[in-house]
């Protein structure tokens, strides 16, 4: 495994391909800060520079995901009304490429995962957690409104009834309420979670990036857009695939009878290749 100092809120390393991005506040439940903010902006980068990583696993340290904003913090920082809209216009110069990142996100959530760390989790494709898992948009509880981009994610997770009533009432939903919801995709044991959830992410090292990455793009956009311009996109995404490399091998394998290089029921079987 592959560890990289400098960061003070969080710990970052990448093992045979997939980065593990760990919130390490653990004396404040993992809550947001400025320093952390702006260091899961450089990791978000780092992913996407880097072709050698093929998938991204997000998890907080100490028996939480992340508490939220840090209100000590932000009631220190006495902001007038236009610097604390500037704070929230400055979390949207990194929140867009976490969920656009053209590479897998799992959030592996044990733990509490409240307000901003609620929205956190939800920028993951999947969300993985354990059965203490607690999630909440607990905003409207100290009179704020949703944000880390709550709007959007919470109605397409969701959907806009059951938004509205997460986002108003500020109840609390554990962890088998949430996988219902669809917020929570599989429940594990804490003690297995992140084994889990590494695991999960590292079956993606055997498909081809480009590929999951426009599907992806293609999809977080598909509540957007028309057919036709959906049509469009699919029409020059499949070009692109189906003139590539990875694309040509798993042919050239179907042909031959060989296993293909990524096979999701194959590899849950544990038949995951080195």
């Amino acid at each position: 495994m592959e560890n990289v100092s400098g960061y003070s809120a969080i710990r970052w390393s990448v093992e045979r391909g997939v980065g593990l991005l760990t919130l390490s506040r653990p004396e404040k439940r993992n809550a947001l800060d400025l320093a952390m903010r702006e260091e899961i902006s450089d990791v978000v980068l780092r992913v996407r520079r880097d072709a050698g990583v093929k998938a991204l696993v997000i998890a907080g340290a100490g028996g939480a995901f992340c508490a939220g904003g840090d209100l000590s913090a932000l009631a220190a920082a006495r902001m007038d009304a236009a610097a604390a809209r500037q704070r929230i216009r400055d979390l949207h110069l990194w929140f867009p490429e976490l969920v656009n990142l053209e590479k897998p996100v799992i959030a592996a959530v044990d733990g509490p995962a409240f307000g901003a760390g609620f929205m956190l989790a939800l920028c993951a494709d999947f969300v993985l957690a354990s059965p203490r898992a607690r999630f909440c948009a607990v905003f409207v509880r100290i009179g704020l409104v949703p944000d880390l981009g709550g709007f959007w994610l919470l109605p397409r997770v969701v959907g806009l009834q059951r938004a509205k009533e997460l986002a108003l009432t500020g109840r609390t939903v554990e962890a088998e309420e949430a996988r219902r919801l669809g917020i929570v995709l599989e429940l594990h044991p804490e003690e297995a979670l992140l084994a889990r959830a590494m695991e999960f992410a590292g079956r993606f090292r055997h498909a081809s990036t480009a590929a999951l990455g426009m599907a992806k793009s293609a999809m977080n956009q598909s509540y957007n857009l028309d057919q036709r311009t959906l049509a469009e996109l699919e029409a020059y995404a499949q070009a692109l695939a189906i003139t590539s490399a990875a694309h040509g091998e798993a042919v050239r394998r179907f042909l031959d009878k060989q296993p293909l290089p990524f096979d999701w029921d194959r590899m849950a079987g544990g038949a995951e290749e080195a």
